[in-house]
Order: C-alpha cells, then sequence, then structure tokens
C-alpha cells in the first residue's frame, strides 16, 4: 500500500489507483459458470469456521456483471483456461472508488490467513451509483497477503 496513505484514513466516495503485480496460479476446476484457481497469496486458515478451499473463482463470460466488478483478472482469461492450466492472477492497475468499509475487531473470519480488519468494497471509478446493487463492488483486504499496492486518487 502507499505509506502516503494510511489505511485508516480512506473514507467512503475516495477513487483510488489499485494494482497487484501477477503470480501463477493453476486452474483447479472449471464449470460453465467459472474456472477456479488456485490462489497464489493467501493460506488456508486450519482455525476458521469457514472452509476455504483456497481458490478463486473467475466468471467464464466476458459480459458478466461479476466479471466486469473484479479487481483481479487472470491472464489468460477464464474462458480460455482448462483444468490443470497455469495462468497469472494479478490487478491490472486500476481507477476504483470506495463504496463501503468493512472494519473488524477482531479480525473477520474469512477462511483464510491473515484475517481481515478492514475491507473496502469498491466498484470501477466510473460506476454510475444508480446503477449500483447490494450485490456489487469487490473487496480489497487492506491486511492482503497479495501485494496490492493502493493509491489514494481523489476524496469526494
Amino acid at each position: 500500500m502507499d505509506k502516503d496513505t494510511p489505511h485508516h484514513d480512506f473514507q467512503v466516495g475516495d477513487v483510488l489507483r489499485v494494482s497487484c503485480p501477477p503470480a501463477e496460479g493453476r486452474v483447479a476446476e472449471v464449470s460453465r459458470f467459472h474456472a477456479s484457481v488456485e490462489w497464489p497469496w493467501a493460506e488456508i486458515d486450519r482455525q476458521s469456521q469457514i472452509r476455504w478451499n483456497g481458490r478463486r473463482a473467475f466468471a467464464m463470460s466476458p459480459d458478466s456483471p461479476e466479471w466486469s466488478i473484479s479487481l483481479f483478472k487472470t491472464d489468460p482469461e477464464p474462458w480460455n483456461l482448462h483444468v490443470g492450466d497455469s495462468c497469472l492472477v494479478g490487478i491490472p492497475e486500476t481507477l476504483v472508488r470506495i463504496i463501503d468499509i468493512g472494519r473488524y475487531d477482531p479480525p473477520q473470519d474469512v477462511g483464510w490467513l491473515p484475517r481481515p480488519h478492514t475491507m473496502l468494497v469498491v466498484v470501477p471509478a466510473d460506476y454510475l451509483d444508480e446503477a449500483l446493487s447490494e450485490d456489487d463492488g469487490d473487496t480489497i483486504d487492506l491486511e492482503s497477503a497479495a501485494p496490492v499496492t493502493i493509491q489514494l486518487v481523489s476524496r469526494a
């Protein structure tokens, strides 16, 4: 994270520039709707009440809102992946807007380590407020093991 922006200073409405250098993942499962990739960063939390399988699912359709909202992308795209393939997983430099902030004390039990204290819910910066529903947005875990870079671009 950018050292000039302490994570406790983020506010709803802030526009951020986020990125994460790609890391190698392996495709574990492919269905009609998702390609599941073994997550290259977080480790399974054996003490968790949630049984996370160590994977992240990516939508199989480029027209899916789930794909357009997702920060992390695969290279090649999910619809070109097959079980056993290697792919890169990362966040291409993207502008996002914070629509909610979750703060957790104790850290939230999500199934992986490290457990997050703060999660930003974000949408693409140009996403219209009128188009938002309760399920829109992706999360940025500020304590993530993934090397996500976050820079404050503007404040609402």
